[in-house]
């Protein structure tokens, strides 16, 4: 196991995250949504303390206990006071160790992610970027549904939650990440004995990276807005050019003075909801547009995305502009740091994502060294229209998004 921290002297609290390189990428079609599934199994009750006193345990102290899982990795962390933090090592090594995983909590809890995928369901606005990722990356088993499918989730038994653990939640696999009030060398300890007969080697799968295609595709639903995602192929975690995506993501549609929101919110007033974000893995990754408008704005607003998209690739890119992007991204980096939850998750990304600690000098400087050419390169290899594909939820046409 990797165990990594970082003190934080100005502040009374610490956040400690046991995370898993595990995600729904990583898993067969039969058990579709089982590393999710399983993020909520680990608080039902141990060997030495039930579901209740869990809760009891970390509400005592005041502090929080959760997880979530993502495409690649699964992650349970605690934040408490800094004089609690023997407390969150025991609670969260006792669940992942020692968590009973009755079959009468498996039922129970499987009706509570039905419940979860239903609400997704219904919610447009988070069930499309679901449907992208099905759409662009085709059957790869990065494109999976974090939560998996009701028919799947149906069928999950004691042994295959056992089975998918048994295979991947093994030390190889682990990371540890703590920051806030702490001290490393103490971590370590708690950790070491915490962990104790925690071992064996994990399940490696060589899957190739997914490839993404320029594809329509339309959900009809009798919705009061149209949900669209347009989008195209990224790049990596640890590529060489991802902080000019960064600044592209920023510049495009990442905050309120971006290009599109400026340009389909505050001038035209075709959207209230427009932005763009990255999405990045170890092997491939996404840029994408998302817009909830009116169905006869549909066609409006897909042609000024392509078009601010166009002229990102073609215009030279003013040096002005470029520099209030790295600003922009820097301040935002820095403040959304000031919490032990967000450093300890960077401490974790990097190593999983990176192989190694990163600070944030490190990243500052990646962004401050992104030239004009190479911002300028990146443009005109991702903006392309022939790239772009698009999904959609709600009343329209195929024949409006591509006339």
């Amino acid at each position: 196991m990797i165990v990594l921290s970082e003190r934080m002297p100005a502040v009374k609290s610490a956040t400690i995250g046991v995370w898993v390189r595990v995600g729904s990428r990583d898993e067969t079609g039969d058990v579709a949504g089982i590393s999710h599934f399983i993020e909520h199994m680990l608080f039902k009750g141990t060997q030495r303390r039930n579901a209740q006193e869990i809760a009891m345990a970390i509400d005592a102290v005041g502090g929080t206990l959760d997880a979530f899982t993502s495409r690649e990795s699964t992650c349970f962390y605690a934040k408490v006071l800094g004089a609690h933090l023997p407390l969150a090592v025991d609670l969260l090594a006792d669940a992942f160790l020692h968590s009973n995983l009755y079959p009468k909590d498996i039922e129970r809890e499987r009706e509570v992610v039905l419940q979860e995928i239903k609400m997704v369901e219904d919610t447009p606005d988070d069930l499309i970027h679901d449907l992208f990722a099905e759409a662009i990356w085709s059957d790869h088993p990065v494109a999976k549904p974090i939560l998996g499918r009701k028919e799947t989730v149906r069928l999950f038994t004691q042994d295959d939650v056992r089975s998918h653990m048994g295979r991947f939640y093994r030390p190889d696999r682990t990371v540890v990440a703590a920051a806030g009030d702490l001290d490393h060398e103490q971590l370590v300890d708690l950790v070491v004995r915490a962990f104790d007969g925690f071992e064996g080697r994990s399940v490696h799968a060589d899957i190739p990276p997914p490839s993404c295609r320029a594809t329509v595709r339309v959900e009809e639903r009798d919705t009061a807005q149209l949900h669209l995602c347009l989008g195209m192929d990224g790049l990596p975690h640890a590529h060489q050019d991802r902080y000019a995506l960064y600044l592209l993501n920023a510049m495009l549609g990442g905050s309120m003075s971006s290009r599109l929101f400026q340009e389909i919110r505050e001038k035209r007033g075709l959207a209230y909801s427009i932005y763009s974000y990255q999405a990045s893995y170890r092997d491939c990754g996404l840029l994408v547009v998302y817009a909830g408008t009116s169905p006869e704005s549909s066609g409006q607003v897909v042609d000024l995305i392509r078009g601010e998209c166009a002229n990102l690739r073609n215009q030279p890119i003013d040096p002005g502009d470029l520099q209030r992007a790295k600003d922009q991204l820097k301040g935002g980096l820095l403040l959304g740091l000031e919490g032990t939850s967000s450093r300890m998750t960077r401490l974790a990304k990097t190593e999983i994502y990176l192989e190694g600690p990163y600070g944030l000098d490190q990243i500052i400087a990646g962004i401050d060294a992104v030239s004009t050419h190479q911002f300028e390169s990146l443009m005109s290899r991702m903006l392309r229209d022939e790239t772009f594909a698009i999904t959609t939820i709600g009343p329209v046409a195929q024949a409006a998004l591509l006339s």
